[in-house]
């Protein structure tokens, strides 16, 4: 289930070239002007890791995962620690 995000309202100065570009940009993306502002500071705010990062390019890759053996399946949580 999804998480209600309560959100407060809040004024902005911004240039009027900017606000233009903004509403452009929303526009062409199919979003409104809040939710273009939103996506683009959770972006600019919450990037992940350097470790994150890896693991993303590594599944990406297609590089095959490793095989867990019939052992370390029967001692999953063991091997899990021993992480």
């Amino acid at each position: 289930m999804r998480q209600t995000i309560t959100r407060q309202p809040t004024t902005v100065r911004l240039p009027a070239y900017m606000l233009t570009d903004l509403h452009n940009e929303a526009r062409r993306q199919g979003l409104s002007i809040s939710r273009l502002i939103e996506n683009t500071i959770e972006e600019s705010l919450y990037q992940p890791n350097a470790e994150t990062i890896a693991a993303i390019e590594e599944a990406r890759s297609g590089a095959p995962m490793e095989e867990l053996t019939h052992e370390q399946i029967e001692h999953f949580e063991e091997y899990v620690a021993s992480l």
